[in-house]
């Protein structure tokens, strides 16, 4: 069993699941390792990142707000 070697793959499915629930500490940890190690997964969290705070300010929005700005 690898515990804390992972795949672009699995790391990216760790970040996904991390967006629901808190990680058990090993996946945490070799999703930590995994993000010093590689080059493309760092990317695709910002990516997470970007997207999870657009969608919070999107249902934060409403229509008044667009009715006050212009």
């Amino acid at each position: 069993m690898k515990l804390l070697s992972r795949t672009c793959k699995e790391a990216a499915a760790l970040m996904v699941a991390r967006e629901d629930r808190a990680l058990p500490f090993f996946d945490h940890a070799a999703l930590r390792l995994h993000l010093m190690a590689c080059r493309a997964c760092p990317r695709f969290e910002k990516q997470l990142l970007t997207l999870r705070n657009s969608m919070r300010q999107w249902r934060h929005y409403s229509e008044n707000d667009a009715d006050s700005a212009g």
